[in-house]
């Protein structure tokens, strides 16, 4: 068996991700729409944590079937059939999202569950006497344990929220932790867990990139449905300005030097799962940054309220937060930039209460606009800043 599963791993020198990897992030540009519909249509706290947790639940999906291609083959067979099936339950999900804590709760669930637990399970067998086995072994384990509360929160709507919360906490922690488990203990400088460098850097960077195909598309739908007065022509500048912005900040230094940080860090895999998170928290930023897009396209002189403000400003907050912690973990500091943007445009935003929807979706467009002018005056002149990751 051991020659046979030896066929399923992936080589190393093919570390570039495939045609199959790109394509099942399309899916994804339709599932951050789906919860960016859903808040919208509950823009309130609860609705937050709401998606929130849907977000992260589907966001291990993501994190489960990149480890899944960085392990093994994409150009085999069984691995298509399983990216592929993982696809198709990702479509599910989305379109279940908006309603998952209403009527289709079991949808959401039961497919979550098929869709992790399935594809692990089987690779598990397929590699049984492999080294590699152990990793999904692991992976298999934290899947089980998420189930658990997953399945018992679909048949309650009383105590769902916490249920939920608890499974994605649960493996959200244990990812982070190095999938500790029984018997097999951590996953951290274990042989079972040679990661690529180049394959994850260059999937977490498509992964951004699809977050801003969103905010593309978005911006697009909105403004071809609305009439195209001057406001609203002013919108789409600063939407696309903004996003403009938050692709030149993500691919400043830190962006295109991941994976030799992943490479050259101590401990690559607590490196990988370190950027993990950050992307996390980037892409997480997109999901509000959408719905202010179409709130400001739609409304660009209208009456401001709290949550819009929230949208407007969260977003981008989200976004350096993540950036922030991108940085550190390829050059181990954090610019002050980054930090004190984020710190205006959460100390500013009472004061957005009195603007129009229109001059504060400027506001976090000109603390952006700062932000990449002073990387490209502090970069100029000097040489290329070496990765310096600190795990």
């Amino acid at each position: 068996m051991t020659s046979g599963a030896a066929a399923l791993l992936r080589r190393p020198e093919e570390p570039r991700a495939a045609f199959l990897e790109l394509f099942f992030d399309l899916v994804f540009v339709f599932t951050l729409a789906a919860l960016a519909a859903g808040l919208a249509r509950n823009l309130s706290w609860r609705g937050a944590f709401h998606t929130l947790v849907l977000l992260l639940a589907l966001w291990l999906v993501w994190t489960a079937t990149s480890g899944l291609t960085d392990r093994l083959d994409p150009q085999h067979p069984v691995v298509q059939l399983l990216v592929l099936a993982t696809m198709f339950g990702t479509l599910v999900m989305a379109a279940a999202a908006p309603k998952a804590f209403d009527g289709r709760g079991f949808f959401f669930a039961g497919t979550w569950i098929a869709t992790q637990i399935g594809p692990a399970l089987l690779v598990v067998v397929l590699l049984r006497g492999h080294e590699a086995s152990r990793a999904f072994v692991r992976v298999l384990f934290w899947h089980c344990v998420a189930a658990v509360p997953l399945i018992v929160g679909a048949f309650t709507h009383v105590a769902r929220d916490v249920l939920w919360a608890s499974a994605v906490g649960l493996e959200c922690a244990a990812l982070a932790l190095g999938l500790p488990t029984p018997r097999l203990g951590r996953a951290y400088m274990r042989p079972e867990f040679a990661i690529s460098g180049e394959h994850l850097a260059e999937r977490y960077r498509q992964l951004f990139i699809v977050g801003l195909g969103e905010l593309i598309l978005v911006t697009g739908l909105t403004f071809s449905g609305s009439e195209f007065g001057s406001g609203r022509i002013a919108a789409v500048v600063v939407a696309f300005a903004t996003t403009a912005l938050l692709w030149r900040i993500y691919i400043h230094r830190a962006g295109s030097l991941l994976a030799v940080a992943i490479g050259a860090a101590s401990d690559p895999v607590r490196a990988s799962i370190w950027a993990l998170y950050s992307h996390l928290l980037m892409v997480a930023g997109i999901v509000p940054s959408a719905i202010a897009v179409e709130l400001v396209i739609a409304h660009p002189f209208g009456d401001v309220q709290p949550a819009w403000i929230a949208v407007i400003l969260g977003g981008p907050t989200l976004f350096l937060a993540g950036r922030g912690m991108f940085e550190y973990a390829v050059f181990g500091r954090v610019s002050r930039n980054r930090v004190i943007g984020a710190i205006l445009l959460v100390a500013g935003s009472p004061a957005m209460m009195f603007l129009p929807p229109l001059l504060v979706a400027v506001v976090p467009a000109l603390v952006l606009a700062w932000i990449a002018v002073s990387d490209g005056v502090r970069a100029r002149g000097r040489p290329p800043e070496l990765p310096a990751p600190p795990l």
